[in-house]
């Protein structure tokens, strides 16, 4: 976890093998973009690996940035608890959320969450979902993506931003895809948040904006 206000940052190189850069249409993102453009020293929350094409192009905005990279961390053995005999372990939620999004009184205007929760272990789902909501300022807005099938081409990606509709995908480790959620599951899971708009996508991503 790193706060990037108007800094810079080293980009590590991603775990896959594919270290092309693949560009995909994305209208969350051109709605998003349109927020971003015409607003003022906002703060932005980018949920996923860290890119330094999205922190230079957020802060040439005038924008600041913090990023959290919370599957990776997620996938670290040091969350799990030992159960007991014949039991299995069990995911320590509240230190790990202490520990990865702890934000010290900070408010957020603007989450990008991207598609976060389709890797978390699903006993964080709920609450990572429940911190953002209460770091998010009211009225706050958040971009969400979630696949809706498995297949063996789906790779854990980090995102670019562009200035255009287009977002770039780019391989960033070998987490596998845990969860495949309907509409009615996300609806579900974004039931604390006032409004969410669903867009739609030719490809096997579906794509919510969210209203705090």
């Amino acid at each position: 976890m790193r706060s990037l206000f108007g800094g810079s940052d080293s980009t590590s190189s991603p775990r896959g093998n594919d270290l092309g850069r693949v560009p995909r249409h994305s209208s969350g993102w051109k709605e998003l973009m349109k927020h971003l453009q015409t607003q003022d020293s906002l703060r932005i929350l980018d949920i996923g690996p860290t890119s330094s094409t999205n922190i230079n192009y957020i802060t040439s905005l005038g924008h600041s940035i913090y990023m959290a990279s919370v599957v990776e961390e997620a996938s670290k053995p040091e969350w799990l608890t030992p159960g007991e005999a014949g039991e299995e372990p069990s995911f320590n939620v509240e230190r790990f959320l202490e520990s990865n999004l702890n934000f010290s009184g900070r408010m957020f205007d603007v989450v990008i969450f991207w598609d976060t929760a389709d890797y978390l272990p699903e006993p964080l789902i709920a609450p990572v979902l429940s911190r953002i909501h209460k770091v998010l300022q009211p009225g706050g807005l958040m971009l969400a993506f979630f696949h809706q099938t498995t297949s063996p081409d789906t790779f854990f990606c980090r995102y670019h931003l562009t200035d255009t509709d287009v977002v770039e995908m780019q391989r960033a480790g070998n987490y596998p895809l845990v969860n495949v959620f309907n509409n009615r599951k996300i609806e579900n899971m974004l039931s604390e948040f006032s409004n969410y708009r669903f867009f739609l996508a030719k490809d096997s991503l579906r794509e919510v904006i969210i209203t705090r």
